[in-house]
């Protein structure tokens, strides 16, 4: 969502020009407050439907918890029982769907309007299989413990994205380029995975192949710290930079030509992106398809030609926590990762989206 404050000081009251949306006056000065009514609208029902989805997670399961209980859980007046069913097992894997959902949904939607193509996402430019690449290192190689594993994460995935961008800076970054690099150093980032993988012994194998699935199964307070802080700290980055984020749609030059400084604006967003990115994927492994389709599916429902961040993040949110709920839910037994539900609803959307675009009925054809 992006609400925008516009101030005029005409000389004469009567004389101020006609806005749009609600109209303050305060000491001759109108101020006109434009509001996104659809914006707001998609936002709360979204907010609405994670809040839902969050009730039904702490409180179902194979021992049911009363609302009741829940609530003095959050408040810290639980009781033993419900504090540890609620306070150590449910609500910090809930928490981490939602700030690893919300940062990868955000992490694609500024990729998305910097090139300007539906497929920006971290998950085909590299970026995830970076990311992937550093913990698998961590992991074959060095034997790390989960934080190490989380700092490779992260560390490969910042090294992928500055290689991915040096390699397609040639007088600016132009957003076909970018795509192009970036799928070329994914589908090498995907070559190397399968063979540290290979070359690994049965055990660690096993504990790089489940990594690689996405999920987040049994993740405590530490993983929610660094996903939560990471986003606290990178979405008002984000949405710093979402005028000149709008005006990257209409190219570079019309960019510049309305005075964003454009190599500033597209650093500032890319280090963004990758960031959100590179701590998702340290907290909860490469999740894939929820920076692809969160991001579209918010700006179909809103109808606006400017990305809508807060409503991606939202999106992303209740895309990761409903998903991981269906896994546990239905499928109690297995304790499926929640990458395989992503995957699964992703792959089928992906071709939903591709075949839009071939006929010519997507924003980007």
């Amino acid at each position: 969502m992006s609400d925008q404050t516009t101030t005029d000081t005409p000389t004469d009251a009567s004389a101020a020009r006609p806005v749009t949306g609600r109209v303050l006056r305060t000491r001759g000065e109108t101020v006109a407050l434009r509001l996104p009514t659809r914006s707001v609208v998609v936002g709360t029902g979204l907010a609405l439907a994670l809040l839902v989805t969050a009730a039904i997670t702490l409180t179902t399961g194979d021992f049911e918890v009363p609302l009741g209980d829940v609530l003095a859980v959050l408040v810290g007046q639980g009781d033993g029982a419900a504090d540890f069913i609620v306070g150590t097992l449910r609500l910090p894997r809930l928490l981490t769907a939602i700030f690893v959902g919300a940062g990868l949904a955000v992490s694609g939607a500024i990729l998305q309007s910097l090139l300007r193509n539906p497929l920006g996402s971290p998950d085909f430019v590299g970026f995830t299989n970076g990311a992937s690449t550093g913990a698998l290192v961590m992991i074959v190689v060095v034997g790390g413990t989960m934080t190490q594993v989380a700092v490779g994460a992260l560390v490969g995935g910042l090294s992928t994205a500055l290689l991915v961008y040096a390699l397609s800076y040639r007088r600016g970054v132009q957003s076909y380029r970018f795509v192009l690099v970036g799928v070329g150093i994914n589908a090498l980032a995907l070559s190397v995975n399968s063979y540290l993988i290979t070359r690994a012994d049965i055990y660690d194998a096993v504990s790089a192949q489940a990594w690689l699935v996405g999920s987040v199964n049994s993740r405590g307070w530490e993983h929610v710290t660094v996903s939560g802080l990471a986003l606290a700290v990178l979405l008002p980055l984000a949405l710093s930079q979402v005028r000149a984020l709008s005006m990257f749609e209409l190219g570079d030059h019309t960019a510049a030509a309305l005075g964003v400084g454009v190599q500033r604006s597209r650093t500032i967003l890319i280090a963004s992106s990758v960031l959100l990115a590179g701590f998702a994927t340290a907290a909860a492994g490469p999740i894939w398809f929820v920076a692809l389709a969160a991001p579209q599916l918010a700006r179909r429902l809103v109808r606006g030609s400017a990305p809508g961040l807060v409503t991606s993040a939202l999106m992303g949110a209740l895309l990761l926590s409903v998903s991981d709920l269906a896994t546990d839910r239905l499928f109690p037994a297995q304790q499926l990762p929640v990458g395989t539900a992503t995957g699964c609803v992703g792959g089928l959307y992906l071709m939903w989206l591709l075949a839009s675009e071939w006929r010519g009925k997507g924003r980007y054809a």
